[in-house]
């Protein structure tokens, strides 16, 4: 059993970082000089590091709950 915990421990951060990192470089692309204030540079960072944690965590939770719904699937027959 500590065996499965361990496994989907494992799952679940690599999951997380690479959607972390793909939303990262997704959000590089976008031009986000207009939205923010000139001198603000920091702040502007801090912030986009805050919407790529929120956004890649997630869409890391839905495809891991929808992994977990896959499995349940089984009992349903």
């Amino acid at each position: 059993m500590e065996q499965y915990f361990a496994e989907e421990a494992i799952l679940s951060m690599t999951s997380h970082l690479i959607f972390i990192i793909i939303t990262w470089r997704v959000l590089q692309s976008i031009n986000f000089d207009a939205f923010f204030r000139k001198n603000k540079v920091f702040e502007a960072r801090a912030l986009l590091i805050l919407v790529t944690i929120a956004l890649g965590t997630t869409v890391s939770n839905f495809f891991l709950d929808f992994i977990k719904w896959s499995n349940s699937l089984i009992y349903l027959f």
